[in-house]
């Protein structure tokens, strides 16, 4: 037997593999640094909630960094009382509720249309859809002002008899900012599903609202699930459309409250800690329900090539 035949071939030679110790040092360096990131992520959500929990005379005194003396959740029976902040939280849901369901129900239309059937400029549409979410929205603010006193509803749809001072010309333009982003990633996570099904479907005899409904949404329920999650997260957050929109007092959202707890020539800034933590809260509830879903959705296509 030669030399040559009791030799491997290079392709079946492999590395060697890193001992346990080197591995060992490089998931505790990828945690300690995970865990700094974290941390300075929470750290404001941290001190708001120790400085709300705190006399404001003790902070005043010692320092927001210093050893409590007293803890009590006084200040938030306080904030949800004096901001009567139980209906900005109604309006608020009333607004990112319909918002987020709109938004994700009229961006699966589009997303099947361009990703899934063979239609001419479907990559356009795509990039006109994505490029709205370019404009900054400031921009538009006056044109939209002006646009919305002029379009008349109803009076059991609105008090003021036009879209201005209503509920629904925010949740108008939550849905258009909105609608872009959402588009853009439901119409890449549709062109990962395979063909095949959507071709068997079609076999079966489905027509285009089945092959839609029955066969491809029901797979987009992780993507759903994230961006239903985003998109809840930055309409109920968001508080320049209804400053702007709304000039009934009652009518504003719940990041309007926080305005409440703030004196003229005074400043409770643990009062206000403990309200910024109180309208936080949906946010965070909304996460923990559909955590699962949000990470599944984030980590689709991790693995393909």
């Amino acid at each position: 037997m030669t030399a040559s035949a009791t030799t491997a071939p290079p392709a079946l030679r492999t590395e060697p593999a890193a001992p346990p110790r080197a591995r060992r040092r490089g998931r505790f360096g990828v945690h300690l640094f995970l865990g700094a990131v974290s941390l300075a992520f929470l750290a404001p959500l941290l001190l708001a909630v120790y400085a709300s929990l705190r006399p404001y005379e003790e902070t005043a005194k010692y320092g927001y960094f210093s050893f409590p003396r007293r803890l009590s959740f006084d200040y938030y029976r306080q904030a949800f009382i004096d901001s009567g902040m139980s209906k900005y939280f109604l309006n608020s849901l009333l607004i990112a509720v319909p918002g987020v369901l709109l938004t994700l129900f009229l961006a699966s239309f589009v997303a099947f249309a361009v990703s899934r059937l063979r239609m001419r400029g479907g990559i356009l549409l795509l990039m006109v859809f994505t490029a709205g979410n370019l404009l900054p929205q400031q921009v538009i603010v006056t044109p939209l002002y002006v646009l919305f006193n002029k379009i008349p509803l109803p009076y059991w749809m609105s008090d003021s008899l036009t879209m201005y001072d209503s509920l629904w010309a925010v949740i108008a333009v939550q849905t258009a900012f909105q609608l872009g982003f959402c588009v853009f990633v439901l119409a890449h996570f549709m062109r990962t599903l395979p063909q095949e099904i959507l071709e068997a479907a079609i076999v079966d005899g489905a027509g285009v609202w089945t092959q839609f409904w029955r066969v491809t949404l029901p797979l987009c329920r992780p993507a759903l699930a994230a961006l239903g999650t985003l998109q809840f997260t930055w309409m109920y957050n968001d508080f320049l459309w209804g400053l702007v929109f709304l000039s009934d007092g009652d009518k504003l959202p719940v990041t309007s409250a926080l305005n409440n707890l703030r004196g003229e020539f005074f400043t409770d800034y643990n009062l206000l800690a403990a309200g910024s933590v109180l309208v936080a809260l949906p946010t965070v509830l909304v996460f923990l329900l559909l955590q699962r879903h949000f990470i599944a959705g984030l980590t689709l296509g991790a693995s393909k090539g």
